[in-house]
């Protein structure tokens, strides 16, 4: 059963997250510096969403339907003019509705979707965990946020398909699947083929 809907500023970006995911961000138009400030002042996330139509920057961008919440766990500004921003992903949501504020925003009204199906990950799959983990060794927690959890395909789905060269297209197909299982599978067959083909 999911809450009742909830109003949250919306990022379109060129980026998919997933729900545990680190997404930094470098902050530099003024309707997001707002969004961020207001995100800080009162401790709450914004959405983002993979860009349907539009760019990143100007006027406002068509959101996918299907995105993220992210919440800000680190800031500065290094540089005048730049906010730099390290969110991490918590729930995955349905926009039901939106509109664009005169500052140029997107708000939406959306829904919480429920959890992934989870399951432990089967041993077939390990050679999706011996990537994720060989990943980790070289980069650490830059990229992916501790606790690690290898046993869970919810986990390891999610963390790959954010550090593997799939098509942005490809990632947001992954990130609407509800079934964690399903999404491992995919990403084992996509190993399997880079291999074959490298």
């Amino acid at each position: 059963m999911s809450a009742s809907p909830e109003d949250i500023a919306i990022f379109p970006l060129n980026a998919v997250l997933f729900p545990g995911g680190l997404l930094p961000l470098r902050i530099f138009e003024q309707r997001y510096m707002d969004m961020a400030k207001g995100c800080l002042r009162d401790d709450v996330p914004f959405g983002v969403c993979l860009i349907r139509s539009g760019r990143e920057v100007g006027a406002p961008a068509t959101p996918e339907q299907i995105g993220c919440t992210a919440k800000i766990v680190e800031w500065d500004m290094k540089q005048l003019g730049v906010l730099s921003v390290k969110t991490l992903g918590g729930q995955r949501f349905r926009i039901l509705d939106s509109h664009v504020t005169e500052a140029g925003l997107t708000r939406a009204r959306v829904e919480i979707l429920p959890q992934d199906a989870d399951t432990d990950l089967a041993v077939e799959f390990s050679a999706c965990a011996d990537v994720l983990k060989a990943v980790i060794k070289e980069h650490g927690p830059q990229i992916v946020a501790e606790p690690y959890l290898f046993d869970s395909s919810s986990w390891v789905s999610s963390r790959l398909t954010e550090i593997l060269p799939v098509p942005l297209a490809a990632k947001q197909k992954l990130l609407e699947l509800v079934d964690a299982g399903q999404r491992i599978e995919i990403l084992n067959k996509f190993l399997l083929q880079h291999r074959i083909a490298g």
